[in-house]
């Protein structure tokens, strides 16, 4: 039998969640967030890189930007110093995702964007941080708490990364007039697939 403990923890889930999506966006800065949507929007091709929870919704970016035809790959930390950031041309764009700033795997990835003319988008809770101090945009992660009660594993701070990535997708697709039209082109597949081209017929 579960205890009333637990589906309290659930629900306070949900409190802590929506109550750090609500405070990120006293952390908004609309001048950092214009230039990553314009250097996002320009770029010829975008990489995406971070550990852990970061690492994963940083696949989830890399995602977003092909459904809306911005080529984009993750790079492996691993794979990036064994000939991965071959991907990377001058004029690109790498995105690093690192709640303290300070993922240790990331930064020789930061020297070859240096010496290969791409430009650094960091989401960071750590404005401070090496990785910030790299980028030539920084954009603010704000984590309240993550939500169990050790305050230890990677739940709120994925759900505020994700969320600064819908935003960044979503004013991308503003930017750059990307239609409906295109994306069922590119997925035709699923019942978004099948509404999508059903209204383009």
């Amino acid at each position: 039998m579960v205890s009333k403990e637990a589906i309290q923890a659930a629900r306070e889930a949900y409190d802590i969640e929506e109550a750090c999506i609500r405070e990120m966006k006293d952390y908004f800065d609309d001048e950092a967030f214009a230039k990553a949507v314009e250097l996002l929007s320009e770029a010829p091709r975008i990489g995406t890189a971070g550990c852990g929870h970061s690492g994963i919704i940083c696949q989830h970016m890399a995602h977003l930007m092909c459904c809306i035809e911005r080529p984009a790959r993750f790079i492996s930390p691993a794979e990036a110093v064994h000939g991965a950031t071959g991907f990377l041309q001058p004029g690109d764009v790498m995105i690093f995702a690192s709640r303290g700033g300070k993922t240790k795997e990331l930064l020789p990835i930061v020297d070859i964007c240096k010496a290969k003319g791409v430009k650094i988008i960091t989401v960071t809770e750590n404005m401070e941080s090496p990785l910030a101090q790299a980028a030539d945009v920084v954009l603010k992660q704000h984590v309240n708490r993550e939500t169990d009660k050790w305050n230890a594993q990677g739940t709120t701070s994925t759900t505020a990364l994700c969320m600064i990535f819908h935003a960044l997708q979503a004013a991308i697709i503003e930017q750059t007039g990307y239609k409906a039209e295109q994306f069922a082109l590119i997925h035709p597949g699923g019942a978004v697939g099948e509404r999508l081209n059903h209204k383009a017929l």
